[in-house]
């Protein structure tokens, strides 16, 4: 009956410790998620509005023709 008793307890504090490591690293991923869904809305804006004259996939700002200089 004793022995019945101390592997409960072992059980119940394996089962409690799993559950708050999965807890932890549940809560861990949050401010990722939280990072890319605004990344999400700020491009879904940006699409919405149509500037086509955002950055490029590397980051760099695409070029306006109407800026370039002619060599004279």
């Amino acid at each position: 009956m004793e022995s019945q008793i101390v592997l409960g307890i072992l059980g119940t504090a394996s089962v409690a410790s799993v559950l708050i490591y999965v807890l932890k690293g549940l809560l861990d991923q949050i401010p990722d998620l939280i990072r890319s869904w605004r990344r999400v809305v700020r491009e879904a804006r940006t699409f919405r509005r149509g500037d086509a004259a955002g950055p490029d996939e590397t980051g760099a700002a695409a070029a306006d023709p109407g800026s370039r200089r002619t060599p004279s």
